[in-house]
């Protein structure tokens, strides 16, 4: 049996008081973040924290929520899309492990570093310039080895090659130069 129609206008939502609103599980983690802020600030003893946990795991409305939190210095947020409350704001957020991407997101590539593509790049440039960007590709090589064990970047397969490549055609340059002074 469906009930009566309230006078006025219909299409007029019934005001809601803002502590019967349903609480949503965002609302719910907040509201244990505060009492984890709590409780690890000494303010509420381990059986306390953990009664109110739980409580707040199983909270429907804010009125609820809020009733967790109302001797805290910090309580939950009181309505949707507010701001939030300061001890909220000046926390950063957690920072995500290495390689995690969040779903639907595309995949974040990091930076090359510029040393190891130069030194591969010289490397390679030898067969053009006779060997002459051997000892230049050498050292960057050395350089972009020891730039990616600080920095967060892409290249040490560049790098690799073009110490290898760097090494031999120095060497062969080095050998021709003897054999040239040598036979000269």
């Amino acid at each position: 049996m469906m009930q009566p129609m309230p006078p006025g206008n219909p299409w007029q939502r019934p005001v809601v008081p803002q502590s019967a609103m349903r609480a949503s599980q965002a609302d719910r983690e907040r509201t244990v973040d505060v009492l984890k802020a709590a409780f690890a600030e000494g303010r509420l003893s381990t059986d306390e924290y953990h009664d109110r946990t739980e409580r707040a795991q199983y909270a429907q409305t804010y009125g609820q929520l809020g009733l967790l939190v109302q001797d805290l210095p910090v309580g939950p947020m009181p309505t949707p899309m507010m701001a939030p409350p300061p001890a909220f704001a000046a926390m950063p957020p957690p920072a995500p492990p290495y390689g995690y991407v969040p779903p639907g997101w595309p995949p974040v590539r990091r930076r090359t570093n510029g040393a190891a593509t130069a030194s591969l790049l010289l490397g390679l440039a030898q067969l053009v310039s006779v060997g002459a960007t051997g000892l230049p590709a050498l050292i960057c090589g050395v350089i972009a080895k020891n730039q990616l064990r600080t920095r967060d970047e892409e290249g040490d397969g560049m790098a690799t090659a073009g110490i290898i490549l760097g090494s031999l055609g120095t060497v062969l340059w080095a050998f021709f130069f003897l054999l040239a002074i040598r036979h000269g």
